[in-house]
């Protein structure tokens, strides 16, 4: 009787152990990556009361069992259910991630600041350092750096990922080194035949990041399927023309092969009551009433006999020729001039004269398709940023602008060509300003990514991933954490990358517990019954004991 007793209580304690565990389960059936446990129970020693016997071929007798009596119980092990994933959860949060695998043995590598530990916990976020951490715990996550040199994962020892620091929370700018210029050229547009012809803007950066504006004016010739390509000016981001003053043959350095000189306005007479006269015969310009004397102009289309008159009142002109006239001496150049011009019939005019730095674009006469830039055959001309006058800080790049994909032909009188920056391809010689980092992204391999506000993608880091033979050999320490034993095997420090074995991370996702709650119930019951019987054992061997008592009486 007393040997029932002691079994029983040896049971109520093994029941109560399980009973421990399946409360742990329940109450952390929504702790994030908990992994349930359950207990197995094993008989103890055995009283043997007698021993085994063999058959005895004397006596015909056959063989006796041994008589023995069982102690009780005892827990023989609590096993975790560390392979068997979890539900998923979705988040939408871009830190959350997932360890998408068949067998659950991967886990992320975190550091408590003193040891690696391992868990399946995929909810992270960044600290104030710039630290990818766990958090729940703080513990930063391990991973592999990129390598400064190559740019690309080092898979090395693995340390904390530092996804955020001053050196990645901007990308490079890079100077546009190539344009494209598309689109139909329609020789009846009324701003391609005028003087000032059709502007074309090309937007593009230095090295610095800093945009300007290249402009550039295409004009009808007096030869069918011919057009001059004129760089007029650069703006920078402020407006401003940075080319102000540069002078023709300045200008011809950085664009253009052509000299090319049009005639803005011609003038074969004097205005009536200007008090001069105009010979065409001869060229000659006398003033009234004193004809022996010849007036002669300056360079600035002032008079040179003091009147102070200039060609505006003598010739009628325009304001703006009168401008563009005097800032071209100022310039110290000849892009427009005022001079003498004897004709085919041998008469003389006076002629506003623009000279230009041009390059001449030609199209095929029959079927409107390019043929050439700046002569030759070439499909493309150099913009030449690089030139002394104008790249003095050396921020400036060369620009090939490729015309190859122009067209020129009838389309209603309206020109649709313009500039791009950035190759026919569409992915090389852009260029991009200085960028400020927009957000971070992580991919299915683990490897995280900067997005920039100029267009760039970089990678900052990998997340690396430990695998044991024996997973359920690891130690739970807590905060869904585990720990290394010498049953599970030992971290070589490294990590592996979690594509190797065709697992994946799935970001925005959770895994949750795997505790099943319905078996969790089931378990309780069969606990709560057999703790019960274990407790009428007792209180039976009780009564059994109270009876021998009072036999004595």
């Amino acid at each position: 009787m007393m040997r029932s007793m002691y079994s029983a209580v040896s049971g109520l304690k093994t029941h109560q152990t399980r009973m421990d565990v399946i409360g742990n389960n329940i109450a952390n059936v929504n702790t994030v990556a908990f992994k349930s446990s359950s207990v197995t129970f094993s008989d103890i020693l055995y009283q043997t009361t007698s021993n085994a016997s063999g058959a005895n071929a004397t006596t015909g007798t056959g063989g006796v069992n041994a008589k023995q009596i069982g102690l009780g119980t005892t827990a023989a092990a609590t096993k975790v259910s560390i392979t068997s994933a979890g539900a998923s959860e979705t988040t939408g949060n871009p830190f959350d991630i997932r360890l998408t695998d068949k067998n659950s043995t991967n886990f992320f590598i975190v550091n408590n600041g003193s040891e690696n530990v391992f868990t399946r916990s995929g909810s992270f976020y960044v600290d104030g350092s710039g630290n990818l951490c766990m958090s729940s715990t703080g513990y930063t996550v391990m991973g592999w750096q990129v390598d400064e040199t190559t740019g690309e994962i080092r898979k090395d020892t693995v340390s904390a990922l530092r996804i955020m620091q001053e050196k990645n929370l901007t990308s490079a700018p890079e100077a546009t080194t190539q344009a494209t210029i598309a689109g139909v050229l329609d020789e009846n547009d009324a701003d391609v035949k005028s003087d000032a012809g059709k502007v074309m803007n090309l937007n593009f950066y230095d090295n610095l990041g800093y945009q300007y504006t290249a402009k550039f004016a295409i004009k009808a010739t007096a030869k069918d399927g011919e057009y001059t390509v004129e760089l007029t000016s650069i703006l920078d981001s402020n407006n401003k023309n940075i080319t102000e003053g540069f002078t023709q043959a300045q200008m011809k350095e950085i664009f253009g092969n052509t000299d090319t000189t049009s005639t803005i306005a011609s003038y074969s007479s004097a205005l009536p009551g200007c008090g001069y006269t105009f010979n065409p015969k001869t060229g000659e310009l006398t003033k009234d009433g004193v004809p022996a004397t010849v007036v002669q102009i300056n360079k600035d289309g002032k008079l040179a006999d003091g009147s102070g008159k200039t060609i505006k009142d003598v010739f009628g002109v325009s304001d703006g020729n009168l401008k563009n006239i005097q800032n071209s001496v100022q310039a110290n150049n000849t892009d427009y001039e005022f001079k003498d011009v004897k004709n085919a019939d041998g008469t003389h005019s006076y002629q506003v004269v623009k000279k230009s730095a041009t390059n001449l674009l030609k199209f095929n006469t029959e079927d409107g398709k390019f043929s050439s830039i700046g002569g030759g055959t070439d499909k493309s001309v150099e913009l030449n940023l690089n030139t002394t006058s104008l790249n003095a800080n050396g921020n400036f790049q060369n620009i090939n602008v490729d015309f190859s994909q122009c067209l020129n032909y009838g389309n209603g009188g309206k020109t649709t060509i313009g500039a791009d920056a950035g190759a026919t391809d569409g992915t090389t010689g852009k260029g991009r300003k200085l960028g400020a980092m927009t957000g971070i992204f992580i991919d299915t391999s683990g490897r995280i990514y900067g997005t920039y506000d100029n267009g760039n993608t970089e990678l900052l880091g990998q997340i690396a991933v430990a695998q044991f033979s024996n997973a359920s050999g690891l130690e739970k320490v807590g905060e869904s954490c585990y720990r290394t034993t010498l049953n599970s095997g030992e971290f070589d420090g490294i990590g592996v990358e979690i594509s190797a074995d065709g697992s994946s991370m799935t970001t925005g996702e959770l895994e949750m517990s795997n505790v099943d709650l319905s078996s969790e119930f089931t378990s309780m019951i069969t606990t709560q019954r057999g703790f019960q019987a274990n407790s009428r054992v007792i209180t039976t061997s009780d009564t059994l004991l109270e009876e021998l008592v009072n036999l004595k009486r």
